[in-house]
């Protein structure tokens, strides 16, 4: 089967009484050819990947436009003073988030998830849970064919790029790839993966993509905090019961309208939004100038 649809992903694992995770495993299996084994393996070591991706880290490194770096420390360091408004599972979400995004700007390796504009929300509601002792590593690599089987549907229904569809289609993608794979981490059933999946969807729905200079550093990396910190409050709302009124197959669709909707000038093209800003001008400028 092709990932066309999340109800298809639902009738699938409700006809095979299997759960969502093995679902898309069993995609993989049948489009790539290969075993379970081989499939879970390659999963495993993008996991790694994403973990390797976080340890790496560095606070001094910062980014060619000398905007992006530091953050992901501070932020840790704030957190250690113990004086953070949220409690400790939370403030690491925000400090990972921090340090991939900034990882990505200054040319560190990421996993791209969907994208690597986005790709510090995943690892972001993951890796603490790990650190902490409350996920193990083959469970987190289950999480992961989740968020992938929710990227395939949007990547198909409507879009991950930002030249395309704005942040919401990058950020907002990656923010229900992981609500989808906390809330199946945490025992969530399908229905409860697609309710998060469409309310972090919803959450996030028209944002639109306006990287100052053309970099993926200003206001990206600190959207990969909202998109993670999205996650975690729609994961919990699905678990708690709270539902979507609008089907998520809907919200997809929905999402790829807005998408296409958006003014070009909004759609990674750096002339909108915050690049187009007096302080987005200079920076432009003064990189122009080298």
């Amino acid at each position: 089967m092709a990932l066309d649809s999340m109800q298809e992903i639902f009738d699938a694992a409700e006809s095979g009484q299997k759960p969502f995770w093995q679902v898309v495993l069993d995609t993989d299996v049948e489009e790539r050819e290969v075993t379970a084994e081989a499939s879970f393996e390659k999963m495993r070591a993008t996991w790694r990947a994403m973990l390797d991706s976080v340890e790496a880290y560095q606070g001094d490194r910062r980014s060619l436009s000398g905007l992006v770096g530091g953050d992901g420390q501070r932020m840790r360091e704030y957190a250690a003073a113990g004086e953070t408004l949220c409690g400790p599972y939370l403030r690491e979400v925000i400090a990972t988030a921090l340090c991939v995004g900034e990882s990505n700007a200054c040319m560190r390796k990421i996993v791209a998830a969907p994208t690597a504009g986005a790709c510090g929300v995943l690892p972001a509601v993951l890796v603490p849970l790990y650190k902490a002792g409350r996920a193990a590593e083959d469970e987190l690599v289950k999480a992961l064919y989740v968020s992938a089987g929710v990227g395939a549907v949007i990547g198909y229904r409507a879009s991950i790029a930002g030249a395309s569809g704005g942040c919401q289609a990058e950020v907002g993608s990656a923010s229900a790839m992981a609500a989808g794979a906390l809330t199946a981490l945490r025992g969530g059933d399908s229905a409860q993966i697609g309710h998060a999946v469409a309310m972090a969807l919803k959450n996030l729905m028209g944002l639109v993509c306006d990287p100052v200079a053309g970099l993926v550093e200003v206001p990206c990396v600190k959207r990969n905090v909202i998109g993670a910190v999205n996650a975690v409050s729609c994961a919990d709302m699905a678990l708690a019961g709270v539902v979507s009124r609008v089907p998520v197959d809907e919200v997809i669709d929905c999402m790829g309208d807005v998408g296409r909707r958006l003014p070009v000038e909004l759609r990674e093209t750096a002339l909108g939004g915050l690049a187009a800003t007096p302080f987005g001008k200079s920076v432009k400028e003064r990189m122009e100038k080298g």
